[in-house]
């Protein structure tokens, strides 16, 4: 798949799955079908990355692989608001809720096209078999997760070199995956980060329970192609005194979208 994302969202950044026949393998074992190919694209991302030529671009085509290896076995995508990446005009932070592996590789196809970027991470992905060498290559903000006030600080560090270099930053402030978004532990680390900076923040709102979290393998689980993978990027919002307003703009934004994505709707519906 040689798509960008300009062949992914339209004009208006928007894009909605259309609709597709399914084969009768995908019908009948989608998990299946899609892991598959989900390990063949991760080994060769990986093969690339341990020889030191994973490039951005490659990142972003192995993205879109997975995104279309989704839609080949049922899942549909409703995405919103890449225009507001479109229109920047510097580095950002990108603060989003976090619920499933799905967003971690599907984020690289939308956003790279647009913004060279890395993410924060847990340590222990870079010890994580394979899929170590593509987050290695990436040059990522890592966090160990246990002490809070590190973690702080290697953000803040970590956050302001990269962003001073053009490269924006992806944050899921909660710290596990989760379905709903409980405010008192969304913590305010993205706008911390932007503050110090002087760089503006980014809300996006994410629904992926179409991948699902599996018994023995976490990261391995159940592919619903009956869900709907979601995202929403929001305003992007400069920073202004200690940017309680802003994070709770956040958490609004993130609130009401998932509410309304709870809600019956049409399967085109943003």
């Amino acid at each position: 798949m040689n798509a960008t994302l300009e062949d992914i969202a339209g004009s208006d950044g928007t894009y909605h799955t259309a609709p597709r026949k399914l084969s009768a393998w995908a019908r009948a074992f989608p998990s299946l079908s899609f892991y598959r190919r989900f390990i063949s694209i991760i080994l060769g991302s990986a093969s690339q990355a341990k020889q030191n030529r994973f490039s951005a671009s490659q990142w972003c085509r192995s993205s879109l692989d997975i995104l279309l290896a989704l839609e080949q076995v049922g899942v549909s995508f409703n995405i919103s608001g890449i225009t507001h990446l479109r229109g920047l005009q510097s580095p950002c932070v990108v603060v989003a809720n976090h619920m499933s592996v799905l967003e971690t590789v599907v984020l690289p196809g939308l956003v790279l096209p647009h913004l060279e970027f890395t993410f924060v991470v847990k340590e222990s992905l870079l010890r994580y078999p394979v899929f170590k060498h593509v987050v290695r290559s990436r040059d990522p903000i890592t966090v160990g997760r246990s002490n809070p006030r590190a973690d702080l600080q290697a953000v803040l560090t970590g956050g302001v070199d990269r962003l001073s270099r053009g490269i924006s930053v992806i944050v899921f402030p909660q710290t596990t995956r989760t379905h709903r978004l409980d405010p008192a532990e969304f913590n305010s680390i993205g706008v911390k980060l932007a503050r110090k900076a002087n760089v503006p923040v980014v809300p996006l709102a994410l629904k992926t329970d179409a991948w699902g979290e599996g018994k023995l393998a976490k990261d391995f689980g159940k592919i619903d192609h009956t869900k709907t993978a979601r995202f929403a990027f929001g305003s992007p919002l400069e920073i202004r005194g200690r940017g309680g307003q802003e994070q709770q703009q956040i958490i609004d934004f993130i609130t009401q979208r998932l509410q309304a994505w709870r809600e019956p709707d049409p399967a085109h519906e943003v």
